[in-house]
């Protein structure tokens, strides 16, 4: 995924904790809002309670391959965060994929 395409500044985060609607399952938490570019923009988030850096790393990377997977179906225009729940901590790829689709489809961000 190229870089114009992740949300990597610390004020682009709070603005959409702020200002952003959320949706959430049992293993996510999707805060989205409208952004003024032609593309949708996404981050990923995984509290230090998780785990280590090894299993916050890991869950994130299933995550930005999902994502990348399924970004052609996703609206453009639109920030997107995903945050991580504590109930993921064995959830394997097919779960998270899952709820990540689910939580998109609920904040109808398909197109």
């Amino acid at each position: 995924m190229d870089k114009k395409y992740k949300l990597t500044k610390n004020a682009e985060f709070a603005r959409l904790y702020k200002r952003g609607k959320a949706v959430s399952n049992k293993v996510l938490v999707l805060v989205y809002g409208k952004n003024r570019l032609g593309y949708s923009r996404v981050g990923f988030s995984v509290n230090k309670k998780f785990g280590n850096a090894v299993q916050r790393n890991r869950i994130k990377r299933q995550l930005r391959e999902i994502y990348r997977l399924n970004c052609e179906s996703v609206r453009s225009g639109f920030d997107m965060v995903f945050i991580v729940r504590k109930n993921a901590h064995g959830a394997d790829y097919w779960t998270l994929e899952e709820g990540l689709l689910e939580l998109i489809k609920r904040a109808r961000l398909l197109k």
